[in-house]
């Protein structure tokens, strides 16, 4: 059965996936799929991966759209108003942490071992972000070395994207091949493409079933980590203080915008409907 409501949480994982810092999977948390998420990547490699195609088609579909239809969209915002447009997911974000913290029960369970963890998680974040600024130069002429570093740096980008707080496109930033894989979007050069294509899926893949394994194994330990992947990414993605009153308001509006959807969001999770 074809699960048509994902094709506007595919929508709104695409748009997040143009956004620098904005992971998402903090986007599949926000809209209640991250745990499906995974199960279902998790299960693409086995006998029920045929099972699966009815929740990740529509998604799939959502997502590439977003990507085609918006991703000069976002660069213009991101170019021209980027306070108000960071400070939506600022909201939704930060609004998501306090859901995530009640399902994790931490109150009760959470020990000061997990307090270690949400703060080493969130430092690793920030760290990345800090680190933001080594783009790294075009390959124009790509040897077979060259390639095999595009494919591991998609391998480690999409493994990152999984992760909540742990933007993909900050991965190829920290690595140097983040100018290469934007002029291969813009150029369509498919080698290039293929090549960081493949080392996405083997990615997803791989990490799907690792984090498939700590949310079975190690749950409070894993929502730890998350909450604070969430809150370093707070710091990653702050724009800084507008300039302008105006801009100021609108960031103000768009933070609570971003801030009521993730409540209402997570109400809708709880309430299971």
């Amino acid at each position: 059965m074809i699960e048509w409501k994902n094709l506007l949480r595919g929508f709104v994982m695409g748009t997040s996936d143009v956004i620098p810092g904005v992971s998402g999977g903090t986007m599949a948390l926000i809209l209640g799929i991250y745990g499906r998420l995974i199960d279902g990547i998790n299960k693409l490699t086995t006998k029920e991966w045929k099972s699966q195609l009815g929740f990740f088609i529509p998604l799939g579909i959502g997502m590439g759209t977003a990507i085609l239809a918006l991703s000069n969209v976002i660069e213009w915002l991101l170019l021209d108003y980027p306070e108000p447009t960071f400070s939506l997911f600022i909201g939704l974000i930060l609004g998501t942490i306090p859901f995530l913290m009640r399902e994790a029960d931490y109150r009760r369970s959470f020990t000061g071992k997990h307090y270690a963890i949400l703060a080493v998680a969130a430092a690793v974040v920030i760290a990345s972000g800090l680190l933001q600024e080594d783009t790294g130069d075009i390959m124009t002429s790509i040897s077979l070395s060259g390639y095999v570093f595009l494919f591991f740096a998609g391998w480690l980008a999409s493994s990152a994207m999984l992760l909540p707080g742990v933007s993909g496109s900050f991965v190829l930033l920290i690595i140097g091949a983040y100018p290469t894989v934007i002029a291969a979007v813009s150029s369509l050069n498919l080698l290039v493409l293929i090549v960081v294509g493949l080392g996405i899926v083997v990615g997803i893949l791989i990490m799907s079933k690792f984090i498939h394994f700590l949310l079975r194994n190690h749950s409070k330990g894993t929502y730890a980590t998350m909450i604070g992947l969430l809150i370093g990414s707070l710091f990653v993605v702050f724009p800084g203080i507008p300039g302008s009153i105006g801009l100021f308001f609108a960031s103000v509006v768009m933070f609570l915008i971003g801030f009521g959807l993730a409540v209402i969001l997570g109400q809708i999770n709880n309430s299971k409907l």
